[in-house]
């Protein structure tokens, strides 16, 4: 049998690293495939194995030592005699990804831990926590919970790679003087911004940052509680510590505005997401150039201000997911020229169509010929007084696909609550002849529920164009079950 190199059957099983029941294949293949696939199974366990917390739970239990055990057993934790003996393989050394939230979640909701007094619990967690942070491991990524109030010993040695980290403004002193040193080299950050009792030892530890080019703003949700009601003394110097990373910034995610003008520090920014609700203003987009941004994604935002950014960009767009927001005619108009003015080298687009702009989406597929994939929100869902809806022409917009777009175009995706008719599908695919095979996803938003019909239909169709070559894969969804993201159009674990 041909034996593969170890580096070359490493790279290969890496790539399905996102895939969890292919790496469960790996492991049965032999000892060599087994012992390479746990190190990229383990890397991130977390991701893998929240819904099965028992086993994950019973598995890092078990790498407890007998002394561990005694001591533990003092504090009512008699089943762990019956947990297996320690493995042979030691699965937590091979971790990367420290999620303490995670490692909390499982511990705390465990059948036999959980009845336990939080007092014992918390002995239990100590010891646990020893088993993750020590000498002999090390760790790129780094989850806090808020609420954390643990010393973490040795943790100069096991966070000395740390790359990311997550951590909540609530976090306390103790844990925040540990990581003094350790967040210098830090590249990426995620700070959960509590209500109010944040702590300003946040402040200092990215003041003091080296290297940091990514941030990510979470704005806890607190019921209740409009915008105005955080603490914007500390949003404001929150804010006024990263205008210093300005120049070398280039990822940044939020979800409220901003209170300080610091967008327009960030003008070497590579990806910017934004997310908003009803009662923000964002009028601070108005104002900023990012001549090098690359990746712009969108939910919530008023289509005037989304519109002047793109105009305030260099060409470099080459992703744009517009969300959560209905445009009228007019705002469609505008927001379609923006891209097709300011977007040549656009590869992925996310947006809101209506019928009366198809003539102007057209110019999108004409002028950004390095086009890839397209996803493609139809508004027609508007009824009138008299119970009639408005009409959209899919034949016009079907032809502008195969008429008009560059020929390396041949992903879309379709999302529509009344749905075109067969004949129209049937004429989009006779015109998509000579052309790369189509991966098309059809993905119905209906108030009443998803039409099994309607896709058993378009699948009879779509059988006979695919054995012809025109369409290598077909997808249709009921909006609320669909498992594909906005760009995804093939799962890794799909055949």
């Amino acid at each position: 049998m041909f034996k593969l190199d170890g580096d070359v059957l490493y790279l290969i099983i890496k790539e399905f690293q996102n895939d969890r029941r292919m790496l469960n294949s790996c492991l049965k293949v032999n000892k060599t495939w087994c012992e390479t696939t746990i190190p990229i199974l383990w890397k991130d366990p977390w991701k893998y194995h929240l819904e099965e917390k028992s086993s994950l739970c019973r598995v890092i239990l078990s790498h407890l030592s007998d002394e561990a055990k005694v001591n533990l057993k003092n504090y009512g934790f008699d089943f762990l005699k019956n947990i297996y003996k320690r493995p042979l393989i030691d699965y937590i050394n091979c971790c990367r990804n420290l999620n303490l939230n995670a490692l909390m979640l499982i511990i705390n909701t465990d059948d036999y831990i959980s009845p336990f007094s939080k007092y014992n619990r918390e002995i239990l967690e100590k010891e646990i926590i020893k088993l993750f942070i020590n000498k002999n491991t090390k760790f790129t990524h780094l989850y806090l919970p808020s609420r954390f109030n643990h010393q973490i010993p040795g943790a100069e040695l096991c966070f000395s790679e740390l790359e990311f980290i997550n951590i909540s403004t609530f976090t306390h002193d103790n844990v925040l003087v540990s990581l003094q040193e350790l967040f210098k080299p830090v590249r990426k950050l995620e700070l959960v911004i509590e209500k109010d009792n944040n702590n300003y030892g946040i402040i200092k530890l990215i003041e003091n940052s080296k290297k940091l080019i990514s941030i990510n703003f979470i704005t806890k949700n607190i019921a209740g509680y409009s915008t105005e009601d955080y603490d914007k003394a500390f949003r404001n110097a929150l804010e006024n510590s990263i205008i210093k990373h300005g120049r070398t910034m280039q990822y940044f995610k939020i979800d409220k505005p901003p209170v300080m003008n610091i967008l327009s520090n960030f003008i070497n920014l590579k990806v910017l997401k934004i997310s908003g609700s009803e009662g923000y203003f964002w009028g601070c987009l108005k104002n900023i150039s990012l001549p090098y941004l690359r990746i712009l994604k969108a939910e919530s935002i008023p289509i005037k201000y989304l519109a002047i950014l793109i105009d305030n960009t260099g060409g470099c767009l080459s992703e744009i997911v517009i969300d959560g927001v209905n445009h009228n005619e007019c705002d469609n108009k505008i927001i379609i020229q923006s891209i097709y003015k300011k977007c040549p080298k656009l590869r992925y687009l996310k947006i809101q169509l209506r019928n009366e702009n198809i003539s102007d989406f057209e110019k999108i597929l004409i002028n950004c010929k390095y086009l890839d994939g397209l996803h493609c929100v139809i508004n027609n869902d508007f009824f009138h007084d008299d119970g009639s809806s408005d009409v959209f022409n899919w034949d016009y917009l079907f032809e502008v696909f195969y008429k008009s777009s560059p020929f390396n175009f041949y992903k879309i995706k379709l999302i529509f609550t009344n749905p075109f008719e067969l004949e129209s599908l049937k004429s989009f695919l006779e015109g998509w002849k000579g052309r790369p095979p189509l991966l098309l996803h059809t993905i119905q938003t209906s108030s009443w529920g998803y039409n099994i019909d309607l896709g058993k239909e378009y699948l009879e169709l779509i059988k006979k164009y695919k054995s012809k070559g025109i369409v290598k894969r077909y997808i249709h969804a009921y909006y609320e079950l669909n498992p594909f993201k906005d760009f995804e159009w093939i799962r890794e674990n799909q055949y």
